[in-house]
């Protein structure tokens, strides 16, 4: 498994994440990518760099989500590629059950799902509603039933990657690598899609939530 994680300005949290992702029983390696972080994160990631199981990926400059995640997936080695946002909104415990259905053969590609039965912190009532409506168009265009097209939790066989260019540097990365993870591939079977339950501690602003208005914009446009 090659957990990629994107972050920026994330010191309060990275280290801890690390300690979760870490402790889960499953053979990794971690990339951790900075994108220009103007807070503590580069002194943190400093003290990782020499771990066997850590590779820190720095970003020239601030580009976004979409860029650092591309910067991540050109390292990773692991036969199965996991995004881990470097905060505590999502529990790297469930990593088990995210690839499962990969293990099994049932799945290329499996996105956990904030709105399908778990457990979630209630906060933002528009979030909730604009996450809903991006996947709503999002489903309309690829003719995927998703519920969670917007969910950081996204997993892959590698080769899925391999074979598609990203271009989105923000947050517009979901809607655009969940478009080109359904778009048909001529002479080739369909990407096998699936979800499962996730469970999600969202942060507030106040606790260094980034994503807004403008990021819902684009993800509308992409």
């Amino acid at each position: 498994l090659s957990v990629v994680s994107p972050g920026y300005n994330e010191e309060r949290w990275l280290g801890e994440v690390v300690r979760r992702v870490r402790a889960v029983p499953i053979p990794k390696e971690i990339i951790l990518v900075d994108d220009c972080s103007t807070d503590g994160t580069h002194g943190v990631l400093r003290g990782l760099e020499n771990d066997a199981d850590v590779r820190v990926v720095y970003q020239p400059k601030n580009q976004g989500k979409g860029a650092a995640l591309r910067a991540g997936f050109r390292h990773a080695a692991g036969d199965v590629v996991l995004v881990q946002d470097a905060d505590l909104e999502y529990d790297p415990s469930e990593y088990p059950r995210l690839i499962q259905p990969i293990v099994e053969g049932r799945a290329d590609v499996v996105y956990g799902s904030r709105f399908i039965g778990d457990t979630h912190r209630v906060l933002y009532f528009w979030h909730s509603v604009g996450n809903r409506i991006l996947t709503l168009l999002s489903n309309l265009f690829t003719d995927l039933n998703l519920t969670d097209m917007e969910t950081c939790y996204k997993v892959f066989r590698r080769e899925v990657l391999q074979g598609i260019r990203l271009k989105s540097d923000r947050f517009g990365f979901e809607p655009e690598i969940t478009a080109k993870i359904a778009r048909r591939r001529p002479g080739r079977p369909a990407w096998r899609v699936y979800e499962t339950p996730i469970s999600y501690a969202g942060r507030t602003y106040e606790e260094g939530k980034k994503i807004g208005l403008k990021d819902a914009i684009n993800a509308f446009f992409c």
